[in-house]
């Protein structure tokens, strides 16, 4: 029996590689000031735009502030809760602060930046992202040959 080589796998490293890495900058802009764990985030792409959605429950939309600065998208959010609690001989008092920011490098050849939006709903912080016209997928087309 012969082995099997397998060329898919290279094939689909090297387009996450280069395409995904050139669009989205994955380094490390991305911390929390509290070393807690960043929220996940989701990119979908589609023929009209991507689609980044960061996973924060528990927060409102007035503890997001995101901006583009030089094709530089950053997501930040900060949130802090005390509680006080008086008994009869003693008082407690919790709070914590939970503070992150997550950064990405956006390709303006293929980013609309002036359409940019976001939504927070359901513990769910979505960005819309269009794209250009330019950089929307075209449909095939037939080539007469004469």
């Amino acid at each position: 029996m012969l082995p099997v080589k397998s060329t898919l796998l290279p094939t689909v490293s090297k387009f996450l590689d280069d395409d995904w890495n050139t669009l989205f900058d994955w380094s490390n802009r991305n911390f929390t000031r509290t070393s807690t764990t960043l929220p996940s985030v989701n990119i979908r792409e589609t023929g009209e735009e991507y689609l980044v959605e960061v996973a924060a429950p528990g927060m409102k939309k007035e503890d997001f502030h995101v901006e583009l600065t030089n094709n530089l998208l950053t997501i930040k959010s900060e949130l802090k809760n005390e509680m006080e609690e008086n008994k009869e001989s003693y008082t407690r008092k919790e709070f914590s602060y939970q503070s992150f920011q997550r950064s990405f490098n956006l390709n303006d050849r293929v980013i609309d930046d002036a359409k940019i939006n976001a939504t927070y709903k359901d513990g769910i912080l979505r960005l819309r992202l269009p794209k250009k016209e330019e950089a929307k997928a075209k449909p095939a087309r037939l080539i007469k040959i004469s």
